[in-house]
């Protein structure tokens, strides 16, 4: 069974580096035969991550025995919904480029380098070693920054330099500090196995040690969740990178960051973690209320979403903050809800900017429910998901991370928590008002010009499935739910219940 493991790893590298290369090639591989190996492969391992997450195989062979590096890899309740999601949605992203040319540059580098930031982010999901766990992590960074420097918004070539700049500066200070926080804590542990790390829960590490360790890992984690006010590098970043882009880094690459925060601080630092996490919690409300204001004056509909999208990390954050079992749960679930809510939204904005030109919902449009139908419903779920509205799948995460920050872990200060929990749902009714200020300038009205066609195809194929995602798991939120409890439980070391 490892052979599946290895072959949901093994074929986005060799095809994303094939793919790399063939661009340099004197034969150019066409965009259409470079769009149907990143598909075929795309599925192909979007299989294996399925039979992967069912078998529950084990990798876990010497490396660098000097060093005491492992390639460990293994499935867990925590890490299978983020595999199933990073592996379906690299599926999606390439059926909804088919249809939509690469802005410049060779369309086999733009493919491949899609292949590589799958590979990193299933690696990362994946590893049980905290130093294969950061290899995995950084090898999404620079395929992910040559999307957004070479194939962003053409329209704008100095602020797709700003936006590409930002997304490098920030994320490898955030790297270079998520490294020493490793290193010190495989130091100060003697192990670099993720799982012993866990059973540990911090046995051996003083509780100073901890906090500072803690510390360098929630901020160079931070930056890549990201968390107000590290956040600066992620509206740029969505609204110049291409549609395809954008989906990854949302969907995928901020999960990356919050399940950093649970391997590498909750399971193995609970001491320090948990005397930082009011201060943790204090930046996730904040971001809460900051993204959902900025939405309210915002009119680049990308902008909009990459604000948004602060607001609902700063739920997860508040989430893990609590230190229960539900808290951990809530985080996760929604992960999972704001990666299916964000990737709708921006597969649904990048049809709309390509059709109307620019993404300013200022200028007046024809409204979706009149000459775009389809594009309207998508629209329509998306915002109602992303506003949390119970039945859909953005109400779990967020209403489980309030319950549980409202009844914190022992060690944490129950009445400011509980102050935090009514910000957040300051916050809440904040998104409601952003929400429903699109639908009023987007969707709804009488206008009929100037007309655009309607979400067909591969593009209706990826927004009505994602559509459906939305309402299944927003009406049996224990499909996620009920896989994640064990594994939470002995994170938080709580009998589940």
């Amino acid at each position: 069974m490892v052979i599946l493991l290895i072959g949901a790893l093994l074929i986005p590298a060799v095809t994303g580096t094939y793919l790399i290369l063939a661009g340099r090639g004197p034969r150019p591989v066409p965009e259409e035969n470079a769009n149907m190996i990143s598909l075929a492969a795309s599925v192909a391992t979007a299989l294996l991550v399925i039979a992967t997450v069912m078998a529950r195989p084990v990798l876990n062979q010497p490396w660098l025995t000097s060093l005491g590096v492992r390639l460990h890899f293994a499935v867990d309740g925590i890490s299978a919904p983020l595999l199933l999601l990073t592996a379906l949605l690299s599926v999606a992203v390439v059926i909804n480029a088919r249809s939509r040319p690469s802005h410049g540059g060779s369309p086999t580098t733009f493919y491949g380098c899609l292949q590589l930031v799958e590979l990193g982010a299933l690696a990362t999901f994946l590893a049980r070693d905290a130093v294969i766990f950061y290899v995995s992590f950084e090898i999404v960074l620079v395929p992910m920054w040559v999307l957004i420097s070479r194939y962003g918004d053409s329209h704008d070539l100095a602020a797709r330099r700003d936006a590409s700049g930002r997304f490098v500066l920030y994320t490898v200070l955030g790297s270079t500090l998520m490294l020493i926080g490793i290193l010190a804590l495989v130091q100060a542990s003697g192990t670099a196995d993720l799982d012993a790390l866990a059973a540990l829960h911090g046995a051996g590490i003083a509780r100073s040690t901890q906090i500072i360790i803690a510390a360098l890992l929630l901020v160079g984690m931070g930056i890549k969740i990201p968390i107000w006010p590290l956040h600066t590098w992620l509206p740029p970043a969505h609204t110049i990178a291409p549609t395809a882009g954008s989906v990854m880094l949302a969907a995928v690459l901020l999960k990356m960051g919050t399940y950093g925060v649970v391997r590498l601080a909750i399971a193995p630092l609970p001491l320090g973690f948990g005397a930082l996490a009011p201060a943790f919690a204090v930046l996730g409300v904040i971001g809460i209320i900051w993204g959902g204001l900025a939405c309210l004056v915002e009119n680049d509909l990308k902008r909009l979403i990459a604000y948004s999208s602060v607001a609902h990390m700063g739920f997860v954050v508040l989430g893990l903050s609590s230190g229960t079992t539900v808290g951990l749960q809530a985080a996760l679930f929604a992960n999972i809800a704001h990666g299916v809510v964000s990737a709708l939204l921006f597969f649904l904005v990048g049809g709309l900017k390509e059709r109307w030109g620019s993404a300013d919902i200022a200028t007046a449009r024809a409204a979706l429910r009149e000459v775009s139908p389809r594009l309207g419903f998508a629209l329509v779920v998306g915002f109602a998901a992303s506003l949390g509205l119970p039945g859909l799948v953005g109400f779990w995460g967020e209403f489980l991370a309030m319950y549980s920050a409202w009844n914190p872990a022992p060690d944490r200060p129950q009445t400011f928590m509980r102050f935090l929990v009514i910000m957040a749902v300051l916050g809440a009714g904040v998104a409601a008002a952003y929400s429903l200020r699109v639908l009023r300038l987007i969707w709804s009205g009488d206008r009929t010009t100037p007309a655009h066609a309607d979400a067909r195809g591969g593009e209706w194929s990826v927004l009505a499935v994602l559509c459906a995602a939305v309402l299944v798991l927003g009406v049996a939120p224990g499909l996620l739910l009920n896989s994640t409890s064990k594994a939470a439980a002995a994170i938080t070391m709580e009998v589940p219940r």
